[in-house]
């Protein structure tokens, strides 16, 4: 009976030490909020505990989570805030204004694990204070102005799992790290130089594109002399020597050729004008255009080539490079690439262009583009600034008034579509589902198989993309987020396409409901709000995690879109009604699959008022992607 008291006591004790830790926790939230104001002002300082407070979550009376994702935060991160939260497992304060370096006082934060500030203004030398985060298994510091060399102290980070560096001004050489739990690694876009390490040579080659590197899985490095560095031989000297007298030689020559023939034609200007600039009949790219479908549907007419730019027109048309793309590419290679069509929808067409230098872009010719030059232009700038790793980037354009096009980087594995349903080009350039064709099945030939962790890795990359766009400005959407447009590479990295595309037409362009991703609230297609492409996205999600495309039959002759019918299924027959087959192979992970469906159900509230964000929703993507991982390494 006596100890009864004493359990008490110890009770009340620890109710009150848990209570002046919330105290403190609540204090540093409000100090740090008092000196990077932004989204934060969300808070309802009226209330005694910080849990309830927007991105902020609690566990054992302390604030264990912070997310703050796209808040506005400015300037730099204050001494005695964050770092007073010591029990913080995880930070999120990516894409804000934040500049400078972290405090000295994160060394305090010995239970972190997962820190997200990519897209900031961080600079200066990887912070330090990172190294003394024991427990950090997830860092990303991309889209920084970060400089230096990369430490070695990440040696100290040996639960570390996850290293994001790209995009900052790294330079120097890799260093051999002992990070061997290590599963994902990028330092692409920084000014690093040298050999890859052994240790990192399993890393796919867009981890380190966009420096000076080489080795596996980049080109081979220059070949040194054998010998420990010995010295060319004098039969090497004497064979590069006579090479680069006889490359000099044919340039000359080359120069003075060209100096005469372009004096020449100066005599006859009309008549060379005349010859080379056809007739407006005539105007069109010489592009071989291979149909995919051309052999085994012989019925079908051939598609219609790249058009109308085979020459500078005489107002001095051509190529148009945005952004910080470099000129490797003219019209006139556009008129001798060979191309074959990728895709087909009623507003533009798609082309893979292969160039004679190998180098190869996707063209996008747009249909009934009647949007006034300067608007044209300004829209396009808006587009070509994006810049994110999960968005297709634009390089160039051409304007004349018959004829629009865009020219993308091209990512080589196809759509999300193609892969997830088995669509061959024939299919995409015509996608029959569009109008509710109920005879489509996921069971067509040549479906890619996608596991789990593949579609949680393609949600996770699309979302981040998208959250950017609307990062970028509050007004800025996406416009047409569906599958086609979900571009994978052959590591099965998904890369958000058509960003902004909706915006280039000036002409009203109603809804096409059939297709299965629009809002319903949307009746005019370039005018896409945020919460509508946070609809599309949930639709995508959906697509993702049941198979098939957003529309399908019912009962025969009557078709349902993916919403309506998730939601009528009840949540304890989702395994065998709304998963793909194929998921069912992974039963370690139904609680994640079954968070990620319901995500996709909020993302389709009928009303745009009760989504997420594009930033929850990428935030929540992350944490099951977590717990995923994590999950999967305690089955191993």
């Amino acid at each position: 009976m006596a100890s009864a008291p004493l359990l008490l006591l110890l009770s009340v004790a620890v109710v009150v030490a848990s209570a002046a830790d919330l105290t403190s926790d609540r204090a540093a939230l409000l100090d740090f909020r008092a000196a990077l104001y932004g989204a934060t002002n969300w808070w309802n300082v009226s209330e005694d505990s910080p849990c309830s407070w927007d991105g902020v979550s609690c566990e054992g009376g302390r604030v264990t989570e912070l997310r703050l994702p796209g808040s506005s935060l400015n300037g730099s991160i204050p001494s005695r805030t964050i770092g007073n939260l010591t029990a913080l497992r995880a930070l999120s304060l990516r894409y804000n204004h934040l500049s400078g370096t972290l405090p000295s006082d994160f060394s305090a934060l010995v239970s972190l694990r997962y820190l997200y500030l990519q897209n900031n203004r961080l600079s200066g030398d990887i912070p330090s204070v990172l190294f003394s985060l024991p427990q950090l298994v997830y860092l990303d510091l991309a889209a920084n102005s970060l400089a230096g060399s990369i430490p070695v102290g990440f040696n100290n980070l040996t639960a570390l799992e996850v290293l994001f560096l790209e995009q900052n001004r790294l330079s120097g050489e890799i260093p051999d790290l002992l990070l061997s739990s290590l599963v994902q690694f990028n330092v692409s876009f920084n000014q690093l130089n040298g050999s890859i390490p052994a240790w990192l040579r399993g890393m796919p080659a867009s981890s380190f594109i966009g420096n000076s590197l080489c080795g596996s899985p980049l080109d081979p490095c220059p070949a040194e002399g054998g010998g420990g560095g010995s010295k060319l031989s004098d039969g090497a000297i004497a064979v590069i020597v006579i090479g680069s007298v006889i490359g000099f030689a044919t340039l000359l020559v080359l120069i003075i050729f060209l100096f005469f023939r372009k004096k020449k034609k100066k005599g006859f200007p009309e008549e060379k004008e005349a010859e080379r600039s056809p007739s407006a009949s005539e105007t069109t790219l010489k592009i071989g255009v291979l149909d995919a479908e051309a052999s085994s549907l012989p019925s079908r007419p051939p598609p219609p080539p790249l058009p109308a730019l085979a020459r500078p027109l005489s107002g001095g048309r051509t190529l148009v490079f945005v952004g910080n793309v470099q000129r490797i590419y003219d019209l006139e290679d556009l008129l001798r690439a060979s191309a074959e069509v990728l895709g087909k929808g009623t507003t533009s067409t798609t082309y893979k262009a292969l160039l004679e230098t190998g180098f190869v872009v996707a063209v996008k010719r747009l249909h009934d583009a009647s949007l006034p030059e300067k608007n044209f232009r300004e829209r396009l700038e808006a587009i070509a600034a994006l810049d994110h790793p999960n968005l297709v980037s634009l390089q160039a354009y051409y304007y004349s008034k018959d004829e629009k096009l865009l020219v993308y980087e091209h990512i080589p594995d196809g759509s999300l579509s193609s892969i997830l349903h088995g669509l061959q080009i024939g299919d995409l350039r015509t996608p029959h589902w569009h109008s509710c064709d109920c005879k489509f099945s996921n069971k067509s030939s040549g479906r890619t198989p996608l596991n789990w962790e593949t579609r949680l890795e393609i949600a996770l990359g699309a979302a981040r993309g998208i959250e950017y766009i609307h990062f970028k400005g509050s007004e800025l959407s996406h416009g047409n987020i569906k599958s086609s447009n979900i571009i994978l590479s052959k590591s099965n990295q998904a890369y958000v396409s058509d960003a902004g595309l909706n915006t280039l037409y000036s002409t009203p362009m109603p809804s096409q409901r059939s297709g299965g991703y629009r809002a319903p609230e949307v009746t005019d297609v370039r005018r896409v709000s945020q919460k509508a492409d946070v609809y599309s996205f949930g639709v995508l999600l959906m697509e993702l995690l049941n198979g098939k495309p957003p529309t399908q039959s019912s009962n025969g002759d009557e078709c349902i879109d993916l919403p309506r019918r998730v939601r009528s299924v009840a949540r304890e027959n989702w395994n065998s009604e709304v998963l793909d087959p194929e998921l069912l192979k992974f039963q370690n992970v139904e609680q994640e699959m079954a968070e990620l469906l319901e995500l996709a159900i909020d993302c389709t509230a009928p009303s745009p008022h009760v989504r997420p964000s594009m930033s929850e929703v990428a935030g929540r993507i992350e944490r099951i992607h977590i717990r995923s991982n994590l999950g999967d390494q305690q089955q191993g």
